[in-house]
């Protein structure tokens, strides 16, 4: 995957959202955490992977992929808040021996983790577990990647038209 481009992009979306609505001086790391937890759960609540008392399969491959890169939006915005951006970012990313809910389980421990060290390794260890989490559910990096660009120009025309 392509860490530094993605960065880049992430960053330059996150100064265009923070001098439109004048946030420069503001500490967004927390109400970007919370963000991350709620696109975690909104993708969770379209996988369906823990509904078990629901027979109704999950959403398109299609939108679990856009709720997926809207998850990518936040940590890498949380890695930029932190520096880490600026970081050289290996990620190991093997198979998970966990099912798809507790892999979603240790996303939602890593998040909680990261949020309370704010460290580098803490934050590779989230984001490796997120992207082990897009194994689980048949992504690659390069439709990952794809999703990223078109989401990222979505939110572009999102902020122009005051979303």
């Amino acid at each position: 995957m392509q860490l530094e481009k993605l960065f880049k992009m992430q960053a330059a979306l996150d100064t265009h959202i923070e001098e439109k609505h004048q946030l420069k001086e503001e500490d967004l790391f927390e109400r970007k955490v919370l963000a991350l937890l709620v696109e975690v759960g909104e993708l969770a609540n379209e996988t369906r992977c823990f509904k078990f008392w629901s027979v109704r399969p999950s959403s398109a491959k299609e939108v679990i992929l856009e709720e997926f890169v809207d998850g990518i939006h936040f940590i890498l915005s949380l890695g930029i808040e932190c520096g880490f951006d600026r970081q050289q970012m290996e990620l190991n990313v093997g198979e998970s021996v966990l099912g798809v809910t507790e892999q979603f389980l240790c996303v939602y421990e890593g998040i909680t983790i990261f949020q309370k060290s704010k460290g580098l390794d803490d934050y590779r260890q989230l984001f490796g577990s997120y992207l082990q989490l897009a194994l689980l559910l048949g992504f690659q990096d390069e439709e990952i990647e794809q999703a990223y660009f078109e989401k990222n120009e979505v939110n572009y025309q999102r902020q122009q038209n005051n979303y």
